[in-house]
């Protein structure tokens, strides 16, 4: 059974972008280390126009082969004209509202998230699923989620987008390691109590 892995990155309070969900103020936090940790560990996570401009094309997937994510994440890649953000692998938007996607490489599910996810994790291979977020297509998913990769950067929000829209629910998930950065970013990662 293939894992389905939450990363994601959040602010200390636990939001993943301001009310309206822009996160850019994380985005000076990359710095040098924190980046070359990115594309050592998790290369497939970073955007296909972002790895092409950094000459990073040849660089092989490490954890996933698919990607999950919801219509407001998938928004900002297409004001960018990207209709295609990670084409480097299969890719799959959560929306009730697109309804055609935009580029053949993109799917859209439109309805039975819960029910495209499990069929994904039961298929054969040695790469897991990427979900990209956001926050209600996590709270939607918090069930089939197996593992969290909470990205935490040295900022405050006091509200915004947080991390699982949805309402009250109790999930236990296991901490396997902690990995802190000159930054003042920490890298957790969490493993599903099943």
């Amino acid at each position: 059974m293939r894992k389905l892995t939450y990363f994601i990155a959040c602010s200390i309070d636990g939001f993943i972008g301001d009310p309206g969900g822009d996160a850019s103020s994380m985005l000076p936090l990359v710095d040098e280390e924190f980046f070359a940790f990115l594309k050592t560990e998790y290369p497939e996570t970073l955007p296909t126009q972002g790895r092409r401009a950094l000459g990073l094309d040849d660089l092989p997937n490490k954890r996933f082969d698919t990607v999950i994510q919801g219509r407001g994440s998938y928004d900002l890649a297409l004001k960018e004209g990207n209709t295609s953000p990670y084409a480097h692998l299969r890719e799959y938007v959560a929306s009730r509202t697109l309804k055609e996607s935009p580029d053949p490489n993109v799917e859209i599910i439109a309805d039975d998230l819960v029910g495209k996810v499990r069929e994904l994790k039961a298929e054969e291979g040695e790469f897991g699923i990427y979900l990209c977020g956001g926050s209600q297509i996590a709270g939607e998913l918090l069930d089939e989620i197996d593992e969290l990769v909470i990205k935490t950067y040295p900022l405050v929000y006091g509200t915004g987008m947080p991390m699982f829209g949805s309402g009250f629910a109790i999930s236990e998930f296991s901490l396997e390691s902690v990995r802190t950065f000159g930054n003042g970013a920490l890298v957790r990662t969490y493993s599903r109590e099943r």
